[in-house]
């Protein structure tokens, strides 16, 4: 595992640097949202991410790696909601608050 990211701009070079791997597990968008985008980040938190899956690429393996992945890379626990189970009630604040890092091509 790699040493804890500590802020914003951390994770988004961590995440840009693995790229080619994050697609390679069928990631079409990702974005940070929460705490690290909020700057108010702790030693304690975890990294929120939303993830959109190319729909032929969309397995529980795939998305088990991606968290395992994201872990090793960050150093820390790690958050992955879709964009398909994106509660009514968070759902509208989470896509407002979303920061994307890596694109849909």
């Amino acid at each position: 595992m790699n040493e804890m990211v500590r802020d914003r701009q951390e994770v988004i070079e961590r995440l840009k640097s693995a790229e080619g791997a994050i697609r390679a597990l069928g990631v079409r968008r990702l974005a940070l949202f929460g705490s690290f985008v909020r700057e108010t980040a702790s030693l304690e938190s975890d990294v929120d991410v939303l993830v959109e899956f190319e729909p032929e690429q969309k397995t529980y393996d795939r998305f088990l790696d991606l968290s395992e992945l994201l872990e090793r890379l960050l150093g820390r626990r790690v958050e992955i909601v879709t964009t398909e189970s994106l509660s009514p009630h968070l759902g509208t604040h989470i896509l407002s608050e979303a920061r994307d890092v890596i694109r849909a091509a």
